[in-house]
């Protein structure tokens, strides 16, 4: 109790003589230190806001504004035409001010709103900017006058460097595209899958929505674009994930996997050390703006950063009818579950951030605490595992009060959750693969309850020094999470780094008050839902078939040399893959996203094209090599096309589920709308973007190679694939299906996305095949 004393800062007892004060100077000093923490971040939070305020221009420009002004004024000119003196006329001040004084006011106040509405011109000249697009769709090389002369003023209006929400304001809305262009990109995106009558069918069925109810929910999508930010997300958010009743777990949440190869420390205290260390160092980063605003690669366009807000103190919490995210402003500690027992770990002390070596310290205490868990603590995560209205009615009922609602707090407000496994993970042993396998199931789901889904993220670090991280979707996308991941792993390895004996560097302060333990009083109605919600996901996550490898062979270098998409190429082998896996094509889904508007965030690249499917069909049919040559070129500019389409806001998907959820609010009935939001994905594809590989050194290091990482099957007789390309030499894959399913299986099909990834570069690249028999050993 020793630590509860000194956290009273005074106390005072009441004698005959009088009243006896007590202070703790320990706990005074450490309140003040706490306070100047939090008043050294409001400045810098209002610091920011002036410098992105006005953005791009900078605060002391309003000085050089100033100094002209006053130095024209000298020179007896007038640049206000008149102004000046008209404010100086209805100055309420002027009676006490001297003529010198009062012309200086009147300078100043011209000066500022001159230089107000500078800002504004410029920021608007920057959003016009950024709503040209036109160069994304130009051939490399063949770059015209008007592209190169865009691209100069960009260059210029983002020349001072800028904070990471700094271009906020300068992003263009997202449009609304028009009903006729978007019914005519849909039927062409379904017309290789459909029979000739189905394909009628469709076309009438579009053909009698556009006439008669597709105007009319068009002028209100109009409506809600001119008064929203952006007229998909809110939406996206809340009728895509929020109120979804079914798990999130497996259904919803994905995860982020570790280095392939290599494994900085085996000690597991030291490595949750570091790693919670490397993600507080991000969000310090996140919290100060200092990170640099997500660009296009090799451009200087600048990506939409609103996601980022929302990374830290964040959760899900169940409704009955929605869920709802919850944020908070700040928290300085984390929430660690290990063998069935919740603690609450502080990372701050006294206004500091705990060293990594410290952050070890009490790591090691909670893996060395013997204490058992209380009655229904151990499993008690499995309520955000299972369906989400009976964890809401038991949130509601049973957490709103008392020690139970204290302790679910500590972890709803946690910076982030953080799971230490009591297993071991990796690719290792006698069968890698098998374990690679296992390593994403298990962070995939885990064991159901020792995960808290709800979390914005839950990092995993196993007990052979492993780790990983399972992240909550409705908040961002994958290339939001994996920006912090990438981060997180560089920071790990290669700037905090380890001692020769696998610890944390930094010293220690062995005063530390011990992780505190949470306390839950969990009557038999909650233990009671918690084994049927633990139920419920147990033969989700039992349904799961993940294979996780990495391709070898080759790499976005020898695909580039063939000038084709890197992106392209790996679709076009999918495509391969998945007609000689089922014998038919499916409807295919790759994320794509929409981040060069404001709050921008996905649009689907409908990948399955008639381009696609002829190159597919042409090449199974054993035609000459130079016929389906031209084909494959085709289809992967095809391809390039419809990525660019959805990127600038021409897709297809958002833009009709948008006027769905506008029908449903009118309540009225669209036999299209609804047909076309009912068809399944069988195929939903991802890439995982490598966004900052100069923080990884492969050319010295080339064994600090992630992972990336991947998602459950979207639909149930379906395959989920998530690709992440890494350097110029590899392409690791990430491939779930159900067991249930009897047609799918991942590692057959992870068998055929290899093959077909060698029968595209042969055919591209004949000599391929008889360099790959010359080079066994490259082969995996």
């Amino acid at each position: 109790m020793a630590e509860a004393h000194q956290a009273v800062a005074f106390q005072f007892t009441i004698t005959p003589e009088g009243i006896d004060l007590h202070l703790s100077y320990q706990a005074l000093s450490q309140i003040y230190l706490s306070g100047l923490r939090s008043w050294k971040k409001r400045i810098s939070r209002i610091k920011n806001r002036i410098i992105k305020g006005v953005y791009p221009a900078s605060p002391s420009s309003w000085l050089f504004v100033v100094i002209a002004i006053l130095a024209t004024m000298y020179m007896q000119s007038d640049p206000s035409m008149g102004l000046i003196a008209k404010i100086r006329e209805h100055l309420p001040l002027s009676l006490s001010l001297s003529a010198q004084g009062q012309t200086v006011l009147s300078v100043l106040l011209f000066s500022t709103l001159l230089w107000l509405s500078l800002i504004l011109a410029l920021r608007f000249c920057l959003k016009l900017l950024l709503s040209y697009h036109r160069w994304m769709f130009e051939l490399h090389g063949r770059i015209s006058t008007k592209t190169k002369v865009w691209a100069t003023l960009v260059r210029l209006l983002s020349s001072r460097k800028p904070l990471l929400y700094s271009y906020q304001t300068s992003l263009p809305h997202l449009p609304v595209p028009s009903i006729k262009d978007t019914l005519e990109r849909y039927l062409e995106s379904v017309k290789p899958l459909l029979d000739v009558d189905g394909f009628q069918r469709m076309t009438r069925l579009a053909a009698e929505f556009e006439k008669s109810l597709g105007n009319r929910l068009q002028k209100y999508l109009k409506l809600k674009a001119l008064w929203a930010t952006n007229y998909v997300s809110d939406w996206w958010e809340e009728y895509v994930y929020l109120r979804s009743r079914s798990p999130i777990m497996v259904n919803s949440n994905y995860y982020g996997m570790d280095f392939l190869y290599v494994t900085p420390t085996s000690t597991q205290a030291a490595r949750a050390g570091n790693t919670i260390t490397a993600l507080f160092l991000y969000r310090r980063k996140v919290n100060r703006e200092e990170l640099n605003p997500s660009r296009i690669p090799g451009t200087v366009i600048p990506l939409c950063a609103a996601q980022c807000e929302r990374m830290f103190n964040t959760t899900r919490t169940p409704g009955e009818e929605t869920d709802v995210l919850q944020h908070w402003q700040d928290s300085e500690f984390v929430a660690v579950y290990h063998r069935g027992r919740y603690f609450r770990l502080w990372v701050y002390r006294a206004g500091r951030l705990l060293s990594p070596r410290e952050i070890q310290y009490q790591i090691q205490r909670i893996l060395d605490d013997p204490s058992p868990p209380s009655p229904g603590e151990d499993k008690l995560g499995a309520l955000t595992a299972g369906n989400r209205t009976p964890w809401a009615q038991m949130r509601k009922q049973f957490f709103s009060s008392g020690v139970n609602k204290r302790s679910l707090d500590c972890i709803e407000k946690a910076a982030f959750f953080v799971t230490l496994d009591d297993q071991e993970e990796g690719m290792m042993g006698e069968n890698p693969s098998v374990n690679l396998d296992r390593y994403a199931k298990s962070l995939l789901h885990g064991k159901c309850y020792d995960r808290w889904f709800d979390k914005s993220f839950s990092v995993v670090v196993y007990k052979n020094g492993k780790n990983g991280l399972n992240a909550e979707h409705s908040w961002a996308d994958a290339p939001i999470v994996a920006h912090l991941w990438e981060f997180t792993l560089a920071t790990d390895a290669f700037h905090l780094g380890y001692t020769a004996d696998g610890n944390c560097k930094g010293e220690i302060e062995h005063s530390l008050p011990p992780p505190q333990r949470l306390s839950w009083d969990i009557p038999l109605q909650v233990q009671m839902q918690v084994s049927e919600s633990l139920a419920v996901a147990q033969a989700l996550a039992d349904d799961v078939d993940c294979h996780v490898f990495p391709f070898r062979e080759f790499g976005k270098g020898r695909i580039k040399k063939m000038k084709l998409s890197p992106d392209s190429f790996v679709q076009l082998a999918l495509q391969l893959a998945y007609y000689r896996d089922r014998g038919t094509f499916c409807l295919t889904y790759e994320a794509s996203m929409t981040r060069l508007f404001r709050e921008g965030r996905t649009e689907t690249v409908r990948s399955s094209s008639n381009e696609s499917c002829a190159f597919v069909l042409a090449l199974e049919a054993g035609e000459d090599r130079e016929h389906c040559h031209k084909l494959l070129r085709k289809a992967a500019e095809k391809h390039q096309n419809l990525y660019r389409l959805a990127m600038t806001g021409s897709g297809i998907d958002r833009h009709l589920f948008c006027l769905y959820v506008v029908s449903k609010y009118l309540g009225v009935e669209s036999p299209f709308l609804k047909e076309v939001l009912s068809e399944p994905w069988r195929l939903s594809t991802s890439q995982t973007p490598v966004q900052q590989m100069e923080l990884f050194d492969l050319v010295n290091h080339p064994e600090f190679i992630s992972l990336g990482g991947g998602f459950g099957p979207v639909a149930d007789d379906g395959y989920g694939v998530s690709y992440i390309i890494m350097g110029e030499e590899m392409i690791n894959f990430h491939v779930s299906c159900k067991h249930s399913c009897t047609e799918t299986d991942s590692h057959k099909f992870g068998s055929q996305i290899s093959q077909a990834m060698m029968d595209l570069m042969t055919l591209l690249n004949p000599d391929f095949k008889e360099a790959t028999k010359a080079n066994p050993d490259k082969q995996s």
